[in-house]
């Protein structure tokens, strides 16, 4: 779908008072995505809609729910799920402003980290519209604060982003527990398997919006650099400090190549974590944690240890070796250049691999783009490092410990925010929490002196 020309809120079909209030807002021509999305919304379809933060999708889903609201019933009948406090902050208040139109509209925000008693005592007086996060919406709906008969609109805002956090079995359990005949709407700025996955079950044959082709390969420049056998590795190491890309993916053709390849790169300096076949299964998941959660900057692999990874961001893949496939150099920098990201396919051959060269050439019809090595310069004087760190917790699903635990206790008690955490894996026994490197010895520390879920945990920094 193009980007249509702006359009005025006034061709929409919403009440006049509704259209004031947008004026006196300063909404007077909707983004693209606002255009594309609201149509279909106030015609009651179901909808999945990529969109980013910033695009104006809060106003999308908002003026949707708020056309479906009966003031005078008290009972909730629009719910919009987000990932962060912080985000479902935004969202009510957003909501609030584009509902002055209408008098007495309620907005309640259920978020973890706060205490449950103000909020039930706000849901006995009743609400219009709840925000939250997946696993407090979750615990009230457990202890019967919360009833959800009157719902007509489930709002998914930032999708990909909660499933990142693992909420995808908290989410389901809401989904739920909602009226079959509702309303769903759904955001997110990238397409993960798991976004599938929900829309089968729980939206009714849903109406597509994407304003950008999911993956165009104008976003992934190519550049090829000759080098000798001599030179190939550390030639890894030169691409990164000129780049600087935060998540690479560095294919190597064998097993022993990689083993090389991460005992150099971590001699110097670089945050590096291999995938190979001979890895056991909680190796590799631990391997795919870290890098997902960006806490590694570079993951050494083989095709093979590689095969069936999808990684949302990924500024660049490095081909340690051409393959003498063309088809796997397509899949293989096919990863990066993902939704409307920009991506880097940097790739190092030797002469003995220009007739593989050639035959790439001739499957994509045009002539690759050369760099001399030496062009290669450090762009800065401080070392690369993942923007995040892991913690690991002991304990996980037989514990009972869901996502929404761990980012209560870290943005509640312990007082961080939750810009500051990252995604959240959890195992059958183990939990994985990415947090900015900047604060992980201070949330280490309070994590092991704290509670989750009201129990002690064991806490550890996963290093190499």
């Amino acid at each position: 779908m193009n980007k249509p020309a702006p359009a005025p809120f006034s061709q929409l079909a919403l009440p006049p008072a509704t259209l004031e209030n947008l004026t006196r807002l300063g909404y007077v021509e909707m983004t693209p995505i606002q255009a594309a999305s609201l149509p279909i919304a106030l015609a009651g379809h179901d909808l999945i809609a990529q969109a980013k933060t910033g695009s104006g999708k809060t106003a999308a889903f908002a003026l949707a729910l708020l056309a479906r609201l009966d003031t005078r019933n008290f009972a909730v009948q629009s719910m919009v799920l987000c990932p962060t406090r912080e985000l479902a902050d935004q969202v009510t208040q957003e909501i609030r402003r584009l509902a002055r139109a209408e008098e007495n509209i309620k907005v309640l925000t259920l978020c973890g980290g706060t205490p449950m008693r103000p909020q039930t005592a706000s849901l006995e007086h009743g609400a219009h519209i709840v925000v939250g996060t997946p696993g407090r919406i979750m615990d009230h709906l457990e202890r019967g604060s919360l009833a959800l008969p009157s719902l007509n609109t489930l709002v998914l805002d930032e999708a990909d982003r909660m499933l990142d956090m693992g909420f995808f079995d908290d989410i389901a359990t809401v989904a739920r527990q909602c009226p079959k005949e509702r309303q769903t709407l759904l955001f997110s700025a990238t397409y993960p398997d798991g976004i599938a996955k929900l829309s089968q079950q729980f939206l009714r044959n849903p109406k597509q919006v994407t304003l950008e082709e999911r993956h165009d390969n104008t976003k992934i420049r190519q550049r090829f650099y000759e080098v000798t056998e001599n030179e190939r590795l550390h030639a890894v190491g030169q691409l990164l400090d000129h780049y600087r890309p935060v998540s690479t993916l560095a294919f190597c053709n064998t097993k022993q190549q990689c083993r090389d390849l991460l005992d150099v790169l971590r001699a110097q300096g670089f945050h590096a974590l291999a995938l190979h076949g001979e890895l056991d299964q909680r190796e590799r998941d631990q391997v795919l944690i870290r890098f997902a959660n960006r806490s590694c900057s570079v993951l050494v692999a083989t095709d093979v240890a590689a095969r069936g990874l999808d990684i949302a961001q990924l500024e660049a893949v490095i081909n340690v070796d051409v393959t003498p496939d063309p088809e796997v150099h397509t899949h293989r920098i096919g990863r990066t250049g993902r939704a409307d990201q920009e991506g880097w396919a940097l790739s190092l051959a030797s002469m003995n691999e220009m007739g593989r060269v050639g035959s790439l050439e001739q499957a994509q019809g045009r002539e690759v783009e050369w760099h001399p090595l030496a062009e290669l310069k450090a762009t800065s004087r401080e070392p690369l490092l993942p923007p995040m760190e892991t913690l690991q917790i002991l304990g996980g699903r037989k514990e009972k410990i869901r996502p929404g635990d761990v980012l209560g206790a870290l943005t509640g008690d312990l007082g961080f925010s939750g810009a500051q955490v990252g995604k959240i894996n959890v195992t059958e026994f183990s939990t994985y929490v990415a947090v900015e490197r900047s604060i992980v010895q201070d949330a280490l520390r309070k994590l092991n002196a704290g509670k989750v879920k009201g129990k002690k945990v064991k806490v550890r920094l996963m290093d190499e």
